[in-house]
């Protein structure tokens, strides 16, 4: 009960509230270690200004000090509860302050990786590379929560569907249980499917019996077990990917496979583990389907006269020193309509940036709440211009919406989690609406706005140039290459 309201308070952006109960938590139930992680580490799912994203950084990283330092793994207890309070949460919203996190990385990668070792120190030492026998196949193994319909690992997909199974063997641990379509996909694509939902000790048994030459968690951050396998050595290679871009910090994850049109130059540096930079944008992204168009406008509540503006990203992603480029455009559009999927958290924000240019925001903000992926669809279909979000941009939502053929205006940012759509957009060769900073950003958006026939024309282009960017084959041969490589030098 403690933990859920803790949870509901954080995600509400009740924040205050969220750490006043972590507190009392912690007076309540003082062995739970759950509740010491909430007291020391939470952070806002969404800030109020940029003061208060200073500010929270700071509260965490005197908290991750204190938490450390107060952590004791000497008794059996002891172990036990902290092993269940890492398998109860991740440090997911810290990366969401746009810094550079590799420092409170591997202090917290550290944290976990010592309670796994205290509690499986069977499964933390070194492992050889087993020794290809001749027409043996290389053993890849894949393990995730989310082998099904889920943003962070569907691009996955790709590399099973286009793998040389000639050379390499695939094995996959679904350790989740909503197992639908793209499970099935998995399956299919897999040579052997284990699926071992919610039970850390019996999908390490298993990982280990299979005597991998390479483990690869396509993400690490967002699902509490992933985090704790992933602080265990079950392989003697152990990759990590962009599912959730931002590094994990763990001593035990070898490589991150990133993409070669992500990064910028001084990558390695945002980085705990060696970065591989795999061919174009590192994933084989399966082209979506995308059905006729069957609504209208009106059908959710739009004119057809509105130049509608698509703001399709989590709340999460949307800083407060950005607020004002949406006012500024609607300055500038007067037909401008921002339509906002997830956005009620951000009214308050945005009814003062629009105050600020003498504009009500609801004049221009619309707040939709989608019930089925087809009407998330139609919205895609019937915008005019995709917004991508600064710090941390939009990845499967920009890839859909490139699949119709919807114009994205985007900014790189400093790290690879800002830069997934400027990668998308120079890969299909539609440069012309990357941003290099905020005033350009606006400027696009507005012309975008005010000129139906160059957006006619971006679009155009796009729907021509799908084939570049989706189902990349190119990519997997990269990143099958380094599979070689990687065995051969550690055999």
């Amino acid at each position: 009960m403690h933990f859920s309201l803790i949870i509901d308070l954080r995600r509400s952006g009740r924040i205050q509230e969220a750490i006043i109960y972590a507190e009392n938590a912690c007076q309540c139930l003082p062995d739970d270690y759950t509740f010491q992680i909430l007291k020391y580490l939470t952070v806002p799912s969404i800030y109020d200004s940029p003061e208060e994203i200073n500010f929270y950084r700071q509260r965490y990283t005197q908290g991750l000090q204190e938490l450390i330092q107060q952590t004791s793994l000497k008794t059996p207890e002891e172990k036990n509860n902290a092993l269940a309070g890492i398998g109860r949460l991740t440090n997911f919203y810290l990366s969401y302050q746009a810094q550079n996190d590799i420092e409170l990385q591997r202090q917290y990668g550290q944290l976990v990786h010592e309670i796994m070792a205290a509690n499986f120190p069977q499964w933390v030492v070194p492992l050889s590379m087993p020794k290809l026998q001749p027409n043996q196949k290389i053993r890849i193994g894949y393990a995730s929560h989310y082998l099904d319909s889920y943003s962070g690992t569907l691009w996955l997909t790709g590399w099973l569907r286009y793998c040389n199974h000639e050379q390499f063997e695939i094995y996959c641990y679904y350790t989740g249980n909503n197992p639908d379509a793209v499970t099935q996909q998995f399956q299919e694509y897999s040579d052997v499917f284990h699926h071992i939902p919610h039970n850390l000790s019996a999908v390490c048994q298993q990982i280990i019996a299979d005597k991998l030459h390479i483990l690869v968690f396509p993400e690490i951050g967002m699902n509490p077990q992933t985090m704790q396998m992933a602080g265990l050595r079950l392989a003697p290679v152990q990759c990590t990917a962009w599912g959730h871009p931002v590094t994990t910090g763990l001593t035990t994850i070898d490589y991150f496979l990133s993409s070669e049109l992500m990064e910028a130059e001084n990558a390695q540096s945002h980085y705990s583990e060696k970065l591989i930079l795999l061919p174009n944008i590192g994933v084989s992204y399966p082209k979506p389907y995308i059905p006729p168009i069957v609504k209208s406008r009106a059908d959710y509540q739009l004119s057809d006269d509105a130049v509608i503006y698509l703001c399709c990203q989590a709340p999460f992603k949307y800083l407060p020193q950005y607020d004002f480029v949406f006012a500024e455009i609607a300055r500038r559009v007067p037909q401008a309509k921002f339509v906002f999927l997830r956005g009620k958290l951000l009214q308050q924000r945005l009814k003062r940036a629009f105050s600020a240019v003498n504009l009500d925001f609801q004049d221009y903000c619309v707040f939709l709440t989608i019930p089925e992926r087809l009407d998330y669809l139609m919205i895609n279909l019937l915008s005019d211009v995709y917004l991508d979000t600064f710090t941390w941009s939009g990845g499967n939502t920009t890839l859909e919406a490139i699949a119709c053929h919807l114009p994205v205006v985007t900014c790189p940012g400093e790290f690879m989690r800002g830069r997934h759509s400027d990668s998308f957009l120079k890969m299909l060769g539609v440069t012309d609406t990357i941003a290099k900073d905020t005033t350009e950003y606006i400027d696009i958006a507005v012309q975008l706005g005010l000129d139906p026939d160059w957006r006619n024309s971006v679009s155009e282009t796009i729907n021509q140039r799908q084939d570049y960017l989706f189902d990349d084959k190119v990519c997997v041969a990269g990143l099958e290459t380094f599979y070689q490589q990687v065995v051969e030098k550690s055999s």
